[in-house]
């Protein structure tokens, strides 16, 4: 008995041969992959995209101008190892996910008190990795099903010197841990981020308690399906954004909000 070994050669050779037999779906699918690969071409450099974003930040720190700095350099080496970015948009790293994260400053109230942020779904630490630099009095709490995911996001807080970041590997629906502000990042369904978390905020008195999610597009119908009033904010209309935010939102449902159905 011989054993079969399979090459690039055998796999283009049997996928042409379908091709040539009159299965066609064969032979173009066999490249298709290959073009979801191809990195998304940035309009500007990492550099020039930082330098947009500080100037919409003049009052940070030289801490915080330094951490922010150094996200880009530290998301590229993880991302090459564990995908919390598309490895297409990784040069994209602070136009599509620094700045995106942010705009939620524009919104969350900005007080000496140290309140508490639980990011649902936060993956590698958007938004809440960018808002800890921005909040270094607030606590913010990382939370995800994905263990990997947490742990990028952990080791870019360690190792720029964040100390108000803490992760927790759970489901929301079951986290017993309680906050003041809810951070999301297209992570679910409105309707279900309000049914998992709203006993998260019971008991908070902060100002604008409630949920602060970015999502894109026509939201017409999930915040009708979702049964909770909903705050839309435009992110291009906050500041110097970039045309990529036209359809970008920022949606918040205040924590005594009601459902309609």
């Amino acid at each position: 008995m011989y054993a079969l070994k399979s090459t690039t050669h055998d796999i283009v050779g049997c996928a042409l041969f379908s091709y040539i037999c009159g299965d066609v779906l064969s032979f173009p699918l066999l490249y298709q992959p290959c073009a979801l690969e191809m990195p998304i071409t940035p309009s500007t450099t990492p550099t020039e995209q930082l330098d947009r974003l500080l100037r919409q930040f003049p009052a940070l720190s030289p801490t915080a101008q330094q951490q922010l700095t150094a996200l880009y350099p530290l998301y590229k080496e993880w991302n090459a190892r564990i995908n919390v970015i598309s490895r297409r948009d990784i040069d994209n790293l602070y136009q599509h996910h620094v700045m995106h994260s942010l705009a939620l400053a524009w919104l969350l109230p900005d007080e000496p008190t140290s309140y508490t942020i639980a990011d649902v779904g936060c993956g590698g630490g958007f938004p809440s990795i960018p808002l800890a630099i921005l909040y270094p009095q607030y606590k913010f709490l990382l939370i995800d099903s994905i263990a990997k995911k947490l742990h990028v996001a952990q080791s870019i807080a360690d190792e720029i010197g964040l100390t108000n970041v803490s992760t927790h590997h759970t489901r929301v629906e079951s986290c017993d841990l309680h906050c003041d502000y809810i951070v999301s990042r297209a992570a679910m369904p409105l309707g279900r981020l309000y049914d998992y978390t709203q006993h998260m905020l019971h008991g908070s008195q902060a100002p604008r308690s409630g949920i602060y999610c970015l999502k894109g597009g026509d939201l017409s119908e999930e915040i009708a399906q979702s049964g909770v009033t909903a705050q839309l904010t435009a992110i291009s209309t906050l500041a110097d954004y970039s045309d990529y935010y036209q359809d970008k939102w920022i949606v918040y449902v205040a924590k005594q909000d009601k459902r309609t159905n």
